[in-house]
């Protein structure tokens, strides 16, 4: 008793100190640092929605004018990885949080065992600007080597803070996803007749896409071969496969997998931006690979859209979309809920899927679909993304049940004594040819 009344007054008086806030952060990690805004930042920005409000504040990113889809996430932290993720690509990001870029950036160049991107979800931002209501001047992780805003002026990327998020948010909620556009300058004329570009007229994921296919090997202990259609891949998938015993050979989103399908043991459909009716090709080559080969098949986000898609589902466009890293998704086969990360603004329509698919999952704040499953072959996919990055990962397992098909099918058809493809060796090992600038 006399120890434990000794450790509490200790704690209380611990607890009395009046530590700062700066004390705090250097005690916690030796890297502090003041982001250095250039020249350009800080002048006078205006973000306007079309046929909405305007709102003015300060740039603190790239001297550009953009112009592409408002959207929101209400996500906590992750802001490198949703600027980087391909799923994002000709949007304008709308941070809820009130303070953004406290922890400054991390390497662009970190690179895992597998030669992927430890911190990013692809090599460059993705998004053409994002929208803060407070830009943080000093950042402080042990990761960090430069300020959200010398990332955003290096990257090209228009950003503005000092916008009342709030409102522009419930604008946003109540009218639905917007096209705007983020203009710097003094002179700009906030009625001035210009034209809103539309991502969503646009084919985005050929922007984002592998012009060629490119290897990775999961290494000695690899026990299948996966092939991956690159609609927008983001990074920590294809580590989500690796990592599990998985060498994955990555195509371009159009590539006619369904020529050589038999060569692998799974398929996969990655995530991915703007409207999946663009991309009929890709549609087309699923539907042809469903009729003709008989191995598992994986879809997420875009990936899900796609496989619905081809199987005579419908998509629909939702009001605002579900950008967060916090949303309820009930799993119907086993009634239990899991926490997922989301980033999409388009849904399948359940009330279309064919008499072979039901649903999977489902959305328990909007009731939208998240998921369906063949009623008797190993063919499955998901709305949310279950390698978050950022976000929770309840639904990591998914890719266990994945790969553990994957290896069920392969063993069922003796595929462990066929060789790979010889054009393996010949590939790449990273993306080839993406296309760089944000701009649309």
């Amino acid at each position: 008793m006399f120890r434990l009344a000794k450790s509490l007054q200790l704690g209380a008086s611990i607890a009395r100190r009046n530590f700062s806030a700066a004390s705090i952060l250097r005690k916690a990690s030796p890297i502090t640092s003041t982001s250095s805004i250039g020249s350009s930042a800080l002048d006078r920005a205006t973000l306007t929605i079309r046929d909405g409000p305007v709102f003015h504040g300060k740039s603190f990113g790239a001297n550009t004018n953009v112009s592409g889809e408002a959207v929101f996430t209400t996500s906590l932290v992750g802001y490198p990885e949703s600027m980087t993720d391909p799923s994002y690509r000709g949007q304008i990001i709308v941070f809820t949080q009130p303070l953004i870029g406290n922890y400054g950036v991390p390497s662009s160049t970190a690179r895992d065992d597998f030669n992927l991107l430890k911190y990013f979800e692809s090599p460059h931002i993705q998004c053409i600007g994002i929208v803060v209501a407070d830009i943080a001047m000093q950042y402080s992780h042990w990761t960090a080597v430069e300020s959200l805003a010398e990332w955003c002026q290096r990257e090209g990327v228009a950003a503005i803070t000092g916008v009342d998020t709030r409102a522009l948010v419930t604008f946003l909620r109540e009218r639905g996803s917007s096209l705007a556009r983020i203009t710097i300058g003094e002179e700009y004329d906030a009625d001035e007749d210009e034209a809103f570009v539309d991502p969503g007229a646009i084919n985005l994921v050929q922007k984002v896409s592998t012009k060629s296919p490119f290897h990775i090997s999961a290494g000695a202990d690899a026990h299948a071969h996966v092939a991956v259609i690159d609609c927008g891949v983001k990074e920590n998938i294809l580590r989500s496969l690796v990592s599990r015993g998985a060498d994955i050979t990555v195509f371009p989103y159009d590539y006619p997998i369904h020529k050589i399908a038999h060569h692998f043991d799974g398929i996969f459909i990655s995530n991915g931006p703007g409207d999946p009716t663009h991309c009929q090709s890709t549609v087309y080559n699923l539907k042809k690979t469903m009729d003709t080969y008989e191995g598992p098949i994986f879809g997420i986000c875009l990936g899900h859209q796609l496989l619905a898609l081809a199987t005579g589902a419908k998509t629909v466009k939702l009001k605002y979309g579900n950008r967060a890293h916090n949303i309820p998704a009930l799993d119907l086969m086993t009634g239990r809920c899991h926490i997922t990360s989301q980033n999409h603004g388009y849904a399948v329509d359940a009330s279309t899927l064919p008499a072979d698919f039901k649903p999977y999952f489902i959305n328990l704040n909007d009731q939208s679909n998240e998921g369906m499953i063949h009623t008797s072959r190993p063919i499955f996919s998901t709305q949310f993304h279950p390698e978050a990055k950022g976000g929770p990962l309840d639904s990591a397992f998914l890719f266990d049940k994945y790969i553990e098909d994957v290896k069920e099918y392969k063993l069922k058809q003796s595929l462990n004594t066929r060789p790979s493809p010889l054009f393996v060796d010949m590939l790449a090992k990273e993306r080839v040819g993406v296309e760089v600038h944000p701009q649309n």
